[in-house]
């Protein structure tokens, strides 16, 4: 291949590739948020919040195309959510769907962190599905707990919620983790999984309930610290009612 005609391939591949490189950062920068193009006016869309958003006035956060909402509920074996109690009441005053979440400890039992759930949240009749969240946190990828003892302690908090509510609890995840612990695991449990750079499918889930799409929305009707709230919409073919207890 002469000269002229291999310098005329190489000028356009630089472009191209100048082209996705730069698209690359900017979404992984978060500058532009490609996820809201995969998410429109007819599907079921909600929030996840907790104590970071203050106590919340459900009304005005349901009338923003807000149809359901998650709220933390405890974490690990003693903590309880600041703004849970409030912010429970008030989603049911308005009757916006809510749901209560566990953040998951992998310092503490299983059976101790089932109790401080259910102790906290009560009856969960009429009420979306419970579910653990289950990420990394502080040095835990630098330093990753025993597989065997973490999945022991994880699926003694799983059969706990089960027996008492009568459901599978959701099980919210990320791919980092989810590939070193929970992938062939649980198998049987509804998922809700979190990828705010770029479609959920792109990252190889299989089925899937819920998927967490943008860290970045500013609505109305919270004043905490926190000035972002977390999206999330219910995958195709999946309604409100088939989470529902």
């Amino acid at each position: 291949m002469n000269k002229r005609i291999l310098r005329t391939l190489i000028c356009p591949v630089s472009v191209l590739l100048g082209v996705a490189v730069s698209v690359a950062v900017l979404i992984l920068t978060k500058t532009v948020c490609i996820n809201k193009m995969y998410v429109s006016s007819n599907d079921t869309v909600g929030v996840d919040v907790s104590e970071y958003q203050d106590k919340i006035d459900m009304k005005v956060l349901s009338e923003q195309n807000v149809d359901f909402v998650y709220i933390r509920a405890t974490e690990g074996s003693s903590y309880q959510d600041a703004c849970f109690r409030e912010n429970w009441k008030n989603a049911h005053d308005c009757g916006l769907p809510a749901g209560a979440y566990h953040f998951f400890s992998f310092d503490s039992s299983g059976e101790t962190q089932a109790q401080n759930y259910m102790d906290t949240v009560g009856d969960l009749k009429g009420n979306l599905i419970p579910v653990v969240d289950f990420e990394y946190y502080g040095d835990k990828q630098k330093n990753p707990p025993d597989k065997e003892k973490v999945l022991r302690e994880l699926h003694t908090f799983l059969d706990i919620l089960e027996k008492e509510y009568g459901v599978k609890p959701m099980i919210y995840t990320l791919k980092n983790i989810y590939s070193v612990y929970l992938e062939g695991e649980v198998e049987d449990y509804p998922l809700w999984v979190r990828n705010v750079f770029y479609p959920a499918a792109l990252d190889g889930w299989g089925d899937y309930v819920m998927w967490q799409y943008l860290d970045t929305a500013q609505l109305d009707g919270y004043s905490g610290g926190e000035k972002y709230i977390d999206m999330d919409v219910l995958a195709d073919g999946i309604t409100l009612e088939r989470i529902t207890v």
